[in-house]
């Protein structure tokens, strides 16, 4: 296979005998066996009157058939995973800001987003699953023959993969875009910045509607010819048992998942000690110095927290494997894309200065799809605006002091709220922390 940056190339990587996808208690399925998939799925949806940019929701759970569904799917058209938990209504307002041409979901499972999907007109395709088969392995049904197709074969480079909705200040959520190069280049910088091997084994327990299990889970991973261990979803009571099953080299989490899986090791030491975990990675929201502590003692292991967003296909900058430096505290240097901190002026700042991280590279997406005035805010003299506070040092590592919106003006004083949280969260009964503004009479905020 040509060496693109597409998802099917990424899917290339992987030696044709090794395992790509694995789950409890099922057979793994192998790269070739997902490279087939793949092939078959292109064909059938372009049979389906759909092709490469024609938007197709995912709604279904965690574990190894949603992980070989958007990386097939994504190959040759563009995915638009759901949360299974959304309502009817929910359901009905994405499936229509999408302007989705089908839905995927789990035959013989009732589901909103079917009853979504039918007063919409949405036609509907399910998948079959056969539990004696290779994890990942499904029968696409559904749907009816159509000659509409446009664009049809394989992604190239340019083609939207994925599509996900942003939760912001404002009520509308917006869609952020991102194309097969965006994922690819973003699946290089994880690969790298955790220095992935063909011997490397990824547990996974991200939602993988979410960018932090789609890209670093998933398609670094793929980029590195290695296997990833789908859990049907997150669950601390099985954590280790899963870990036991799948040998894992590195788990990817948020930090409440770290804190709850902290809460379980006491009475899992046996299998702590026989893992042979190389690394353990946080992202999506800050970690505690002090969770960070407990993990590294609990399982001898370094701790590497990233710093990501959505509008960046995930990593922005990452702390460093040994024997590079990790900064407790920090988010790392960049890790892909550039990094700067930028003044309410638009001017870039210099090491030490406190302002607005900004970053530019090919990770990051082009704009919010149809969202003019969100762009024209977004986007700075080529830099994307994160919308976080922050401070490089001078060996260009970030520490993250806040949301802008989010900083409390406390007569004239700025206060950020990460900071109140790291202090409470030194007192030894204090499991976790979150602090936020209150209104105040004589002071604006308290």
């Amino acid at each position: 296979m040509q060496e693109l940056p597409t998802i099917p190339s990424l899917l290339g990587c992987g030696q044709e005998g090794a395992d790509a996808l694995a789950a409890p208690g099922r057979k793994p399925l192998s790269y070739a066996g997902l490279r087939s998939r793949l092939q078959q799925i292109a064909g059938e949806l372009n049979r389906r009157g759909i092709g490469r940019n024609d938007r197709v929701a995912i709604v279904l759970p965690n574990g190894p058939e949603m992980a070989s569904v958007f990386a097939t799917v994504a190959s040759c058209a563009t995915t638009a995973p759901l949360n299974p938990a959304y309502r009817q209504k929910e359901f009905e307002f994405y499936l229509s800001d999408l302007v989705a041409q089908a839905l995927i979901v789990q035959a013989g499972v009732p589901s909103p987003a079917r009853d979504a999907a039918t007063v919409l007109g949405v036609p509907i395709l399910e998948i079959l699953v056969d539990p004696e088969q290779p994890a990942g392995s499904f029968e696409l049904t559904g749907g009816s023959a159509s000659t509409l197709a446009g664009a049809r074969g394989l992604a190239e480079p340019d083609d939207v993969a994925l599509v996900l909705h942003t939760s912001g200040t404002t009520s509308r959520p917006k869609i952020v875009p991102l194309t097969h190069r965006n994922l690819c280049a973003s699946a290089r910088n994880i690969h790298t910045t955790l220095a992935l091997t063909e011997q490397d084994v990824c547990l996974n327990v991200m939602p993988l509607f979410h960018i932090h299990g789609l890209m670093a889970a998933l398609l670094a991973t793929f980029r590195a010819g290695a296997r990833v261990y789908c859990t049907p979803g997150f669950n601390a009571l099985r954590f280790f048992s899963w870990m036991q099953e799948a040998q894992p080299t590195w788990y990817t989490a948020v930090p409440t998942m770290h804190q709850a899986i902290l809460g379980r090791a006491g009475r899992n030491r046996e299998v702590i000690d026989g893992a042979r975990l190389r690394f353990i990675r946080s992202s999506s929201s800050s970690l505690p110095q002090q969770v960070m502590a407990a993990l590294e003692e609990t399982f001898g292991v370094p701790v590497i927290e990233a710093y990501a967003m959505t509008e960046a296909s995930h990593q922005m900058t990452c702390n460093s494997l040994p024997p590079g430096a990790r900064k407790p505290g920090t988010v790392g240097p960049a890790a892909g894309p550039e990094v700067a901190i930028m003044d309410a002026k638009g001017s870039l700042l210099s090491a030490g200065e406190v302002g607005e991280v900004v970053i530019r590279g090919p990770n990051v997406t082009l704009g919010y799809e149809n969202n003019p005035q969100a762009n024209a805010t977004a986007f700075c003299n080529g830099w994307f605006r994160t919308g976080d506070q922050g401070v490089l040092d001078e060996e260009g590592y970030l520490r993250i002091t806040g949301r802008l919106k989010e900083i409390i003006n406390r007569g004239g004083e700025k206060i950020s709220p990460l900071e109140i949280d790291g202090v409470l969260m030194d007192h030894p009964a204090v499991q976790q922390a979150v602090t936020f503004a209150m209104p105040h009479e004589k002071l604006g905020e308290e």
